[in-house]
């Protein structure tokens, strides 16, 4: 019998999502859509004077993995550089695929069980994909 998709850890951490808020100052905002699953996320953000993740707000449309996801994001992102961000995107686009270990970024393991259904990978990856889009908006 295959364990089940929707687990305990990925529907809390979906539920956890905060609300959208607005911010003192949107240095970049951009929106990300899968292909695959149709979900958007939309990601306002502030980055700090050396271009670090300083806050930001999500705008999510998506399953709970993307749900999830976007919790993890909006856990670990702040203090982050573009560099660490894309190197997160990166390594957990792998992982899902089965071709490195566990990424570095908080919590990634509780998407665990999405690794073996391909078509959850893209809102897996759509709220890093927009914080990054988001931050290559910004003028800084």
């Amino acid at each position: 019998m295959n364990a089940p998709l929707y687990t305990t850890e990925i529907l809390r951490l979906a539920a956890s999502l905060g609300s959208p808020r607005e911010l003192e100052r949107e240095d970049g905002r951009a929106e990300a859509r899968s292909p695959t699953c149709g979900s958007t996320v939309s990601v306002a953000v502030q980055l700090d004077e050396n271009g670090r993740v300083a806050t930001l707000s999500q705008t999510v449309h998506a399953c709970a993995f993307g749900q999830a996801s976007a919790a993890l994001l909006e856990r670990g992102a702040i203090g982050r550089s573009r560099s660490e961000v894309k190197d997160a995107h990166d390594s957990l686009a792998l992982w899902l695929t089965g071709s490195c270990d566990e990424p570095d970024w908080p919590g990634s393991k509780a998407l665990a069980p999405a690794r073996s259904r391909k078509s959850r990978h893209g809102a897996i990856l759509l709220p890093f994909r927009a914080l990054l889009a988001a931050i290559d908006a910004s003028d800084g």
